[in-house]
């Protein structure tokens, strides 16, 4: 199984570490989208909207990391602990991956990405919305153990990689008192949850350190 990817990456981070607990292993292709590697005729082939991650097993191919972690977990499974049949809790975990993917992620790229790639000034107002999206995910933990409920599910896989990439930048979580909770919990809950993310503090501090010599 393909895995086209750049460690750094919160929803690259996420895929692997829900092949890991589905028992899948990925052959790992490095893609660096910085250089452009996404925009070789081959890679558009495999995925016209060219972004990463992208997965083919054998011969399918699909991209957008929220829908790869269901589909390992749906195909590859041994239950569906990580992501229930039951329509009511399913509807919950995707409403929560959305709002990793439309919001919480969102706000991440908004407020870090003009800063750490193009020299951009800090914007108040986009970290306003970071913040938001930290009461948002701490009103969605005061009554759950987890991200979807009391037990752990592919949205915890996918907003534990999100909320590190967060800490990993500095932005500072101790005031979401149920957010600290949980991802203190998650810690345990997941054996490789910061998979990757000693390679995202590490860009991010290379490219403070370039920006501040420009």
């Amino acid at each position: 199984m393909d895995f086209y990817y750049l460690p750094p990456s919160a929803p690259c981070r996420a895929v692997i570490m829900v092949a890991k607990a589905v028992g899948v292993e990925l052959n790992k292709k490095l893609l660096n989208t910085l250089a452009g590697e996404q925009l070789t005729p081959e890679f558009v082939k495999i995925n016209p909207q060219h972004t990463i991650p992208t997965l083919v097993d054998n011969g399918f191919s699909l991209w957008e990391s929220r829908a790869i972690l269901v589909y390992l977990v749906e195909q590859y499974g041994k239950d569906d602990s990580l992501y229930p049949k039951d329509p009511q809790k399913r509807a919950l975990i995707n409403q929560r991956l959305y709002f990793d993917m439309g919001t919480l992620i969102h706000s991440f790229a908004e407020y870090y990405y003009p800063q750490l790639l193009h020299q951009a000034p800090a914007d108040p107002a986009k970290y306003v919305k970071m913040e938001t999206a930290f009461e948002f995910l701490n009103t969605f933990l005061e009554d759950n153990e987890f991200v979807a409920g009391n037990t752990v599910t592919v949205a915890d896989y996918s907003v534990v990689a999100s909320v590190s990439t967060f800490v990993a930048a500095d932005f500072d979580i101790t005031k979401y008192t149920n957010v600290v909770r949980w991802y203190k919990a998650i810690q345990k809950a997941i054996p490789d949850w910061d998979e990757g993310l000693a390679a995202m503090k590490e860009w991010i501090e290379e490219k403070r350190k370039e920006n501040a010599t420009k």
